[in-house]
């Protein structure tokens, strides 16, 4: 049975459009949706709705479907539209008229948004593990080769010395402001809508706090039409940051895709992350790297995809809801997805240094021979105009002692990847904490 039938059947055709791909999208929330009913279930028990024996068989069978689903051994049918009907139709043949009772006081909305919170939680603490091992690995990175200079450019034309090292943990600080994002987005959905119903709440004293701890959450989302009305703002927001990791990642790429190439020489990419051509035989191609460039434009379109969905809707729950679970599943794995690529090519990167060296030309110093002859007391507007009129009597200098020279922080010479440490550890300890707090609900909800 649907969960909303009485009696009559919807146009088959109709109705194969309005599920959609419901079921498969839903797989993957088989065990948010059990979990979240068993703590509805101990939730009508406390209020009477059920007893605690019923409550403790209908646990046990949410118990049951979860090793189901995870073995591979439950699938949501066609038929069955969602995950919540899939489940309580299991529920009502194992259990019968118990079964029947767990929807009392809750509604498929509240059900989905509580879902895909849990799902959202889980799925950022993942990527949150990936965005700090892909940092550790550029901070590594950027401290082995802090001593080799690159020229640094800026209009992509050739400016000042720069190193590999600054260029390394310039990506692991912007992706560690990605984790700030992350934290903010985790805070924003660690709030528990269940209890809001079809937007209105309901005529029972059902206790909101009570779920709201057991499944782990900081808090409830307070007004019941509000939480309806979150669902698509709440899944952009995640998608907003998803969005600022691969626009990272996309920049990165495409350094190395120039720097790579035969013209620079600087890197040298593991030839078993690129393909070749199937015309010309001397081709490597860093195929890799395109891709996530490419998908930092997908995750783009899957943000305003998202955004215009709910755009206009007015408030309460409508059926458009339902093409906002698409991009976000969708932009969660291409992130997570993107960030393991990215990570496994980085960690075995290579630096021809000596290429590195050969690529400085006298202009790259023309800035340091201003500074120079300010500190000889020439003031910075002449000493600009005497360089800049004579830029063949520039001064050639080591460029590996010049980038060491520039000691203030953050400079050449000063990277401060201690600081960026320091943030890695404190968000680590986050990632961990929060991943130990969902450990305590497993413990406090499973038999």
């Amino acid at each position: 049975m649907k969960l909303w039938e009485k009696g009559y059947k919807l146009n088959q055709f109709v109705e194969n459009f309005m599920t959609g791909d419901d079921p498969v999208l839903d797989q993957a929330l088989v065990a948010y949706d059990c979990l979240g009913s068993m703590a509805h279930a101990q939730m009508l028990a406390e209020i009477g709705i059920l007893t605690a024996a019923e409550c403790q068989h209908l646990v046990q069978e949410l118990n049951h479907i979860m090793q189901l689903a995870e073995e591979g051994k439950f699938c949501i049918q066609a038929e069955d539209e969602d995950v919540h009907t899939a489940v309580e139709n299991a529920l009502v043949k194992a259990l019968g008229d118990v079964g029947k009772k767990l929807h009392t006081a809750r509604s498929r909305n509240d059900q989905v948004l509580l879902d895909l919170r849990l799902y959202m939680k889980n799925q950022i603490l993942l990527i949150s593990k990936e965005v700090l091992n892909t940092c550790e690995i550029l901070c590594a990175f950027a401290k082995a080769h802090r001593h080799i200079p690159v020229p640094g450019r800026t209009h992509f034309q050739r400016a000042m010395p720069s190193s590999i090292g600054l260029w390394a943990g310039a990506l692991a600080e912007s992706l560690l402001d990605d984790m700030h994002l992350l934290e903010g987005s985790f805070a924003l959905i660690n709030q528990c809508p269940l209890g809001s119903a079809a937007s209105y709440g309901v005529s029972l004293p059902i206790d909101r706090q009570y779920c709201a701890e057991l499944l782990g959450f900081q808090s409830v989302q307070n007004n019941v039409l509000y939480a309806n009305n979150s669902r698509g703002k709440f899944e952009a927001a995640v998608l907003h940051v998803l969005v600022q990791i691969m626009n990272d990642l996309s920049k990165m790429a495409t350094d190395l895709i120039i720097f790579s190439a035969p013209e620079f020489g600087y890197v040298i990419l593991p030839e078993k992350f690129c393909p070749g051509s199937s015309l010309m035989p001397q081709k490597r191609n860093p195929c890799p790297l395109e891709l996530i460039r490419a998908k930092s434009a997908v995750l783009q379109g899957l943000l305003l995809q998202t955004l215009e969905i709910v755009r206009t809707l007015p408030s309460g729950y409508h059926r458009d809801f339902q093409e906002t679970k698409r991009p976000l599943m969708q932009g969660l794995e291409i992130t997570h997805l993107s960030l393991k690529v990215f990570s496994q090519i980085f960690a075995e990167l290579q630096i021809d240094q000596e290429a590195c060296i050969k690529a400085f030309t006298p202009e790259l110093f023309a800035t340091d021979q201003v500074l120079r002859l300010t500190c000889e007391g020439v003031p910075f507007r002449e000493a600009y105009q005497q360089v800049a009129k004579n830029p063949s009597h520039v001064s050639e200098v080591d460029p590996v002692a010049n980038i060491l020279a520039k000691q203030h922080l953050g400079a050449t010479g000063n990277l401060g990847i201690g600081l960026s440490d320091a943030k890695l550890e404190t968000y680590q300890k986050w990632v961990d904490s929060e991943i130990k707090k969902w450990d305590e609900v497993l413990e406090r909800l499973l038999p």
